[in-house]
Order: C-alpha cells, then sequence, then structure tokens
C-alpha cells in the first residue's frame, strides 16, 4: 500500500509530534518488500532531517541495510533512537558513532541474551534508553505474559543492576537522555 509522503511531512509538521517512527526494515515476515521498506525509510529519515526530528528505528533481520541508510541518509542531522535493541556490541558502537541513543527492552533480560547484555554493558548511561515494547517480550520473571508498559521498571532494574547504578540514578539519567532525544523540557518528565 502506498503512502504520500507529501502529507507524512504535513503531519511530522505538527507541534505536538515529537519523532518520525517507528521506522525502519523488517525482513522477517516480507522480505519481498525490501525495496520499498528501504524507499520509506529514506524518506522518513529525510523528513526527520528536514524538521530536526529524530527517528525511532526498528531493524529485524536487516542489520546492514538499516546502518547503510542511516549513513547514506546522515541521520546525525536528526539523531534517533534504534527501539528494541537486539543486535551486538559492534553494531551498537556503529551507532553510538551516528550519535544514536540505544533503548533495551525485557530481552535483554532472557537467559540467553548474553551478546545483548554484553552490548547494553557498553553503551554508555547518557545513549541509554529502556522500554517494555508491549504487549510482546515481556521481561523476566513475566516471561509468557502479555507485557505492559508498567513492566519497564523490570527492564530498568534489571539494567541499574548490569550497569552498576541504582535505579534511581537509571532512572533519572534515562529520563534525560528521553528528554534530550524528543527535544522535551525535562521539567515536565518525572522518573520511575
Amino acid at each position: 500500500e502506498e503512502y504520500d509522503v507529501e502529507e507524512l511531512r504535513k503531519l511530522a509538521a505538527e507541534d505536538g509530534v515529537v519523532a518520525m517512527g517507528e521506522t525502519g526494515l523488517d525482513y522477517f515476515y516480507t522480505p519481498e518488500t525490501k525495496a520499498r521498506q528501504q524507499a520509506s525509510f529514506r524518506d522518513h529519515i529525510r523528513i526527520g532531517r528536514e524538521l530536526n526530528k529524530p527517528v525511532i528505528v526498528h531493524t529485524r533481520d536487516a542489520r546492514a541495510d538499516t546502518l547503510e541508510i542511516l549513513r547514506e541518509e546522515k541521520v546525525t542531522d536528526c539523531g534517533g533512537v534504534l527501539h528494541c535493541f537486539t543486535e551486538d556490541r559492534e553494531t551498537a558502537g556503529k551507532l553510538l558513532d551516528m550519535g544514536f541513543y540505544i533503548s533495551f527492552s525485557g530481552i535483554v533480560t532472557f537467559r540467553n541474551a548474553e551478546q545483548l547484555r554484553d552490548a547494553a554493558r557498553y553503551v554508555p548511561l547518557d545513549r541509554l534508553l529502556v522500554e517494555t515494547d508491549s504487549p510482546f517480550l515481556a521481561p523476566v520473571p513475566h516471561r509468557g505474559k502479555e507485557n505492559q508498559p508498567a513492566m519497564v521498571r523490570d527492564v530498568a532494574e534489571y539494567m541499574a543492576v548490569l550497569k552498576g547504578v541504582s535505579l534511581e540514578q537509571l532512572a533519572q539519567q534515562t529520563t534525560e537522555n528521553f528528554a534530550t532525544l524528543f527535544h522535551i523540557d525535562p521539567s515536565r518528565l518525572q522518573p520511575l
């Protein structure tokens, strides 16, 4: 299904819109749509750059193409976040070099996610965000249940231990990161 890029630009320019996305590439279910996904992703980054709005990026089975498009489209001009990060330390480094924030979901708590935990340890606190990606991917100890936004606290508690900081420190820093990324007055936000 086609979309109207000019209509998207108009909607994105509205005052209440703080970011472009969720956008990105997902080759898992529909690899035959790669070209359309890539064109749309490029449009979204360009609009983000034009409007100085960061991009919220999703990638699945598309790591190399995602990084290439982010570089080619000069995403450093608008910034962004790779949400529900599931990649490795090397990928995290490349995103950090582009000025990106990296957001970790409940996946980081999974028993078999050591590579992801290594990446989480690597990401500096001032580039870190936490999320749930509900209703999917509930963190331990809620595995197998429907994920809820309130479970972000479980992710934050886990990340605080992983990073060797208090929950309060992690909450304060991720709140500041959120405000910086989305150009929001931090006095309007409250940490956990």
